[in-house]
């Protein structure tokens, strides 16, 4: 990741392009999300843009791959950087797949991976709570209402995703009992896919596990179209 000609750090944008052939899932909001929660403390410019440097780019691509290669919450990667500590051991290895199966095995591992899997982010439910800005309260009302998951974690993007549009709502005056329509909805979504792909999730063979993966995705996709679309669509009427 070589440093521009002019200067002895790069941009955080210069940052992203040097990290994604190693984590292709790496974005700027998750650079900056890890440094909201003081994993990485960047200097910034009299313009209040971020420098970084050499060590600054090491000690992210630590912390990355802890969270790709091990699935450690950020406590636990908080606690090593204080320590001084991280190294970064090679992962676990996987049993030996027979070879008539290794390719078929492969594509379902990659196609079935959750959501955590794929970021790499993973919190406790204290880490959720902080970054969203919840209450303890309005964290434990989003849960008894099925909004989000009861657990002490972990947690990923997505439920961050939730817990932070929750606040939104919160600060507009909305309480958690209100927000169960999205859940409602989201559940009856659900089911639609679930009967689509039905026929090829019947299937015994991998490859038909497989293909209703894809199909949930694609599906999935189309759904949020569809509702986002006819959302803009009915807020448009409102003036």
């Amino acid at each position: 990741m070589p440093l521009a000609r002019s200067r002895d750090y790069l941009s955080i944008g210069e940052v992203l392009d040097g990290l994604k052939d190693d984590f292709p899932d790496i974005s700027i909001s998750k650079i900056r999300f890890l440094e909201s929660e003081g994993l990485i403390e960047p200097e910034r410019t009299a313009s209040g843009y971020r420098k970084f440097y050499p060590t600054d780019v090491d000690r992210l691509r630590s912390i990355l791959a802890l969270q790709r290669d091990h699935f450690l919450p950020l406590k636990v990667i908080r606690e090593r950087l204080v320590a001084g500590d991280l190294t970064v051991a090679a992962p676990p290895t996987a049993p030996p797949v027979p070879a008539s199966t290794g390719a078929a095995q492969k594509k379902k591992v990659s196609s079935s991976t959750s959501g955590s899997e794929l970021t790499g982010v993973q919190m406790d439910r204290e880490e959720l709570r902080r970054s969203a800005g919840l209450s303890a309260a309005e964290l434990d009302d989003l849960e008894e209402y099925g909004i989000l998951p009861a657990r002490e974690g972990p947690y990923d993007e997505d439920d961050l995703m939730i817990a932070t549009a929750a606040k939104g709502f919160f600060a507009h005056g909305v309480e958690a009992r209100h927000l169960r329509l999205y859940k409602q909805t989201t559940d009856r979504e659900l089911a639609l896919i679930e009967q689509i792909i039905a026929p090829a999730a019947r299937r015994k063979d991998p490859q038909g596990r497989v293909t209703a993966g894809e199909e949930a995705t694609k599906l999935a996709a189309l759904s949020r179209t569809m509702r986002e679309a006819m959302l803009r669509a009915n807020v448009k009427a409102l003036f």
